[in-house]
């Protein structure tokens, strides 16, 4: 039987790498489909938690998904495993190293723990978000150490991950999904696993395309974002009110799309994506100025509203050194729990630094997870909304704040997502 009739009548063995945002999401929807899935992380904790039929994300519910569906799925950090899959897809992060350059060390290891598995007729597709070339050329050297070939004895595709946690309109089925093969063979094999799941594929001509077509959607994110952010600063000092700017522009039905400012870029794509491809365009003597510029001012408005809670506690006859402050919402979008690159944790080390006492509300995360980059402040726990600090500062929109009466608090808010919207206007807008 050929891969593609394994596939069709859901006898290929499907194995997901990282259950993360991207990884769990997709473990249930071929596990929905019908397939036998077994998904890999190096997390015990990870695994033993969906072992036991529970989710580390909050919007992800696994106990409201039918027994037969889980019945399927098999988490694991065996990765010798991998050899028994016919079906293999990488979900990894690619994060940037200190000196904001791609740090491939996930999708290689991992490239090196399936090469050491892999066997003729499997399938293995990276959807990790990287620079072109990556899955055509360090992720095939590494799989063909072993004397296997992608294209002729397996096959190799990039399909981007398209995810928006917790998106009401949008769903991983619903999405259209690219997908680029590293022959056609290839091609084919991907797009009939991935036809099962959603409802529309659209193949590209090569992995090179699809990669470069995931960075230009999240470039095109970063530069509209850091334009109305340099406009909220401009608008501002010219007493304009940029959300309602931004409101009537999109009364316009063509030729307008609506972004939003903010204080500054969070989660795991559009911070760090943009700076893929700057990296890999100094390879072919290129310099990216629009992605680079649209970088320096999204990462300039921590500063801008570090410069708004002055101005606050200055009017309240306040310093900010010895200040009492409260964050609203550590998670980088509303109404999720993921807070990976949130501006939030940017906006706590400033005020600190300036001598603040900094204290968070997040009704998603109730106790900060340990990471890397602020592993200092793993284990805090989110506080109660009160007027018993020197002032607010909102930092994500999530819906539990929207009906907050935020003037009978008494003390400065500082908005920077226009949560308090019509309801007070006498706000520190930011």
């Amino acid at each position: 039987m050929s891969l593609i009739e394994k596939i069709a009548a859901r006898q290929a063995r499907v194995g997901v790498i990282g259950l993360g945002y991207v990884g769990l999401p997709l473990v249930i929807a071929f596990s929905r489909a019908g397939f036998r899935v077994t998904g890999f992380d190096v997390d015990q904790g990870k695994v033993d938690m969906l072992a036991s039929g529970r989710s580390y994300i909050r919007h992800i519910d696994l106990q409201s998904i039918e027994k037969e569906v889980l019945a399927r799925f098999t988490p694991t950090t065996d990765f010798s495993l991998l050899g028994k899959m016919e079906c293999i897809v990488v979900c990894v992060p690619t994060p940037l190293n200190k000196n904001r350059e791609p740090d491939m060390s996930y999708v290689l290891n991992t490239s090196e723990a399936i090469a050491r598995q892999l066997r003729e007729g499997q399938l293995v597709v990276l959807e990790s978000t990287t620079y072109p070339g990556t899955t055509d050329g360090e992720m095939r050297g590494v799989l063909e150490k072993g004397g296997l070939r992608a294209g002729t004895d397996f096959y190799l595709a990039f399909s981007p991950e398209r995810e928006d946690p917790n998106n009401k309109d949008f769903s991983l089925s619903t999405v259209p999904k690219l997908v680029g093969g590293y022959t056609p063979a290839c091609l084919q094999k991907a797009i009939a696993l991935y036809e099962t799941i959603i409802e529309r594929a659209v193949p590209v001509s090569s992995t090179r395309v699809a990669e470069a077509a995931k960075l230009l959607e999240n470039i095109y994110r970063s530069v509209n974002i850091a334009l109305v952010n340099e406009l909220k600063v401009l608008f501002d000092r010219m007493d304009i009110d940029v959300w309602e700017v931004i409101a009537a522009a999109k009364s316009k039905p063509f030729g307008f799309q609506a972004f939003y400012p903010g204080p500054g870029l969070g989660g795991h794509c559009i911070p760090i994506d943009p700076f893929y491809l700057t990296w890999k365009a100094r390879e072919f003597g290129c310099h990216t100025r629009f992605i680079e510029l649209a970088g320096e001012i999204n990462t300039s408005m921590p500063d801008y509203v570090v410069g708004k809670v002055t101005l606050a506690l200055n009017d309240a006859g306040k310093a900010v050194r010895g200040s009492r402050i409260l964050l609203l919402g550590l998670a980088y979008k509303a109404n999720v729990d993921d807070d990976r690159e949130s501006p939030s944790y940017r906006l706590m080390e400033k005020l600190e630094e300036m001598g603040a006492e900094v204290s968070y509300n997040d009704p998603y995360i109730p106790v900060i997870r340990p990471s890397l980059e602020y592993a200092r402040y793993a284990g805090r726990r989110s506080v109660e909304i009160s007027r018993d600090f020197d002032l607010i500062l909102i930092a994500t929109s999530h819906d539990e704040y929207l009906s907050i009466d935020f003037k009978s608090l008494g003390i400065p808010v500082v908005d920077t997502r226009n949560v308090a919207k019509g309801k007070w206007r006498q706000l520190y807008q930011s």
